[in-house]
């Protein structure tokens, strides 16, 4: 076993000695990619600098701002990268954040299973380091009852996840106008029967609910009928084994959905390789979307989405729990941030329109493509 220290995360990272110590001391000459990298790596060693700098009794452990920066997720999907890696950047924005800032970041990998703040991955991770917290930002969807528990002891704010029944602060994307974006943008090539599809994952992702919501809220706005039978792991009956819904997804495509909006870029990366596999090819033969603006995988299409600004999303996390510092009991905020549509070559036309005149602005098809795709 080696000793874990600051030598040990420099070698990993191949990075000199005194890059990583000026990391944990705020320097400002550090790129905060680097700095990300280096805190993220520190708290899956088990390093703990904060304390450390205790031991000495020093005036300068005392200034500042000490924030814990927890992420709720099994530690190898954290570092699953063939999608591309939104906590990393989060993380990035946070630090380029903290670094113009008097202040530590303290991050935290915690299980998703553990719904209560004395539970292991809890306890073994943190201890009594956080009393020295001044405040709390969450990366990635937690259990309710450990919000709820960390809102009662610090200000909170969560990084794109919204929690309703929670007065909690949040900063997240627009979900609503990327949603409708996307739509817009499959109806401007003839699609109208447009599925929504989605995974259940161990934490309820409400992102994935908001996004399904704008689904919702944009075809009703549009007057385009809502199919129950089009909308995949969204309802009241618990969710399906992954294999069963793509079995769903493929006999919905062949009984008339020409395009379907995926909610996350991973979800549809996935979907398209099993449809390739099956003979179903994207978007010959059926259009697919994404939402997140992920790195394209080795291999796959680039597809088309909607951009998130994850580091602007760090950002602006980390200056609304700064203000929360100062103003323990403000009013809650959402704080949502636009986002733009990335093209790529998953949307085409549907087959029976690709040879067909362009519509006139307005006009629609509804009543006359229900029946007639997939013939």
């Amino acid at each position: 076993m080696h000793t874990v220290n600051q030598q040990l995360i420099a070698d990993r990272l191949k990075i000199s000695r005194a890059t990583v110590s000026r990391c944990f001391t705020n320097h400002p000459g550090i790129n905060p990619k680097t700095r990300a990298r280096v805190f993220s790596l520190a708290s899956r060693l088990g390093y703990t600098p904060l304390e450390k700098r205790a031991e000495f009794g020093s005036r300068s452990e005392k200034r500042g701002l000490n924030f814990g920066v927890l992420t709720c997720v099994e530690l190898p999907n954290f570092e699953h990268t063939a999608y591309g890696n939104p906590g990393q950047e989060l993380l990035n924005g946070l630090s380029d954040f903290a670094r113009g800032q008097d202040v530590r970041l303290d991050l935290h990998f915690v299980r998703p299973e553990d719904l209560h703040l004395d539970g292991p991955s809890y306890a073994a991770s943190m201890g009594q380091r956080r009393s020295k917290w001044n405040g709390v930002v969450l990366i990635y969807p937690f259990p309710r009852t450990v919000v709820d528990e960390l809102v009662d002891r610090y200000p909170v704010v969560s990084l794109v996840e919204q929690y309703g029944g929670t007065a909690i602060n949040c900063v997240d994307v627009d979900h609503h106008r990327g949603v409708a974006r996307l739509i817009d943008r499959l109806r401007s090539v003839g699609h109208e029967r447009i599925g929504f599809f989605t995974w259940r994952y161990q934490v309820e992702a409400t992102w994935s609910l908001r996004r399904f919501g704008a689904y919702v809220e944009q075809l009703t706005a549009l007057g385009i009928p809502l199919r129950e039978t089009d909308m995949i792991n969204v309802g009241p009956h618990g969710a399906m084994p992954i294999e069963e819904s793509y079995e769903r997804l493929l006999a919905q495509t062949r009984a008339g959905v020409t395009a379907w909006i995926c909610a996350a870029d991973h979800q549809a990366y996935e979907v398209i390789q099993w449809l390739e596999g099956r003979g179903v090819h994207v978007p010959r033969d059926v259009s697919v979307t994404g939402f997140d603006g992920l790195a394209q995988p080795a291999g796959a299409p680039l597809l088309s989405t909607v951009q998130v600004p994850f580091h602007e999303i760090g950002v602006n996390g980390g200056k609304r729990l700064l203000d929360l510092v100062h103003k323990r009991f403000g009013a809650p905020q959402h704080i949502l941030l636009d986002c733009g549509l990335r093209e790529g070559s998953t949307i085409a036309p549907p087959v029976r329109c690709a040879a067909a005149p362009p519509r006139a602005p307005g006009m629609r098809e509804v009543g006359q493509r229900t029946d007639e795709v997939g013939s």
